[in-house]
């Protein structure tokens, strides 16, 4: 009777695909696979689909550390903004500050959110099924929070712990304000494009190999010299903001959070995971014909007695 129960607590939050409704696996090798995208992507979407089954207390805890991770990212901007000024090229070693909080949160698998805005998507797509989708909202609803939360614990410890002079306050403030200064439109706008920079980067993951961190601080200080907006990293500077005073409570969620939300989402979902999505879908789909056309002809020689032809046993053997 335990036993039956577990079984059915487990299934409870199984992803549905097409490999488990069949007992098969697909193996992601490239030799294997009709093209190197194809291989990338069920990379991508076989650890989505692992995060999809995490426990949901995990997903949350692990999202709160990712959000004090993020907190590094405007401390180190913050800091070499007030040690860089008046030296030439300043705007760039200032932004390079930007990258560290990712550093931190992929090199140690930790729960981002735009990360997952391809990375949890793509089993979705392949079997859009409502338990599928409720699975993806219930990830990306606990990662999310657990990022706020996460980065509203880092501003309001920069902001009354005695770490900082003022000098680096002000240039907290600086910085979050630089932020505040775009319309609604424009945090939107620029984090459709941020969100679409980070789903590239998880898509360059599976073949950057020790690269892998030259990639994130390659495509995350990307980010940061466009003054694009990011829900998370964001996050950390306008709640400073918020807990100094500079700006009320409601200005987080509008003109910043809703509208960077949304961009993230349509950058990172809508527009890069879909396309990325569709450009294996015929690949996926006629490797499917060729594997049931295969099947059936097996299927029909031991029916008939018949041997199978020198080009099958060709195939069999390639």
């Amino acid at each position: 009777m335990k036993e039956e129960k577990i079984n059915k607590s487990t299934d409870e939050i199984e992803v549905e695909s097409d490999e488990k409704d069949h007992g098969e696996e697909i193996e992601v090798d490239e030799e294997q696979l009709p093209s190197r995208a194809m291989a990338i992507h069920e990379h991508i979407r076989q650890d989505g689909e692992k995060e999809l089954e995490r426990d949901a207390m995990a997903l949350f805890w692990s999202a709160v550390a990712a959000g004090l991770s993020m907190g590094a990212s405007l401390l180190a901007k913050g800091i070499f903004h007030v040690n860089l000024e008046g030296v030439p090229g300043s705007f760039l070693l200032e932004n390079l500050g930007y990258t560290f909080g990712f550093i931190i949160v992929i090199m140690a698998r930790q729960q981002l959110f735009t990360e997952n805005t391809v990375t949890a998507v793509l089993p979705v797509m392949q079997k859009p099924s409502g338990s599928n989708f409720l699975l993806l909202m219930r990830l990306w609803g606990m990662v999310l929070l657990g990022n706020i939360i996460g980065t509203g614990l880092a501003a309001y410890a920069f902001e009354y712990m005695p770490i900082f002079d003022e000098e680096t306050r002000d240039a907290f403030v600086s910085i979050g304000m630089d932020v505040m200064h775009n319309t609604p439109g424009e945090m939107f706008a620029n984090a459709i494009i941020s969100g679409w920079i980070i789903a590239t980067m998880v898509w360059m993951f599976p073949s950057a190999g020790a690269a892998k961190i030259v990639v994130i601080i390659i495509m995350t200080w990307l980010v940061a010299l466009g003054d694009l907006t990011h829900i998370v990293v964001g996050s950390v500077e306008i709640l400073y903001l918020v807990f100094n005073g500079t700006i009320h409570w409601s200005e987080f969620f509008w003109p910043f959070a809703l509208p960077t939300l949304a961009g993230n989402i349509c950058g990172g979902t809508f527009i890069f995971a879909l396309i990325s999505h569709a450009q294996i879908r015929n690949d996926m789909s006629n490797k499917k014909k060729a594997e049931a056309k295969a099947k059936a002809k097996r299927k029909q020689e031991v029916e008939g007695g018949a041997e199978p032809d020198k080009s099958e046993k060709q195939t069999r053997r390639t």
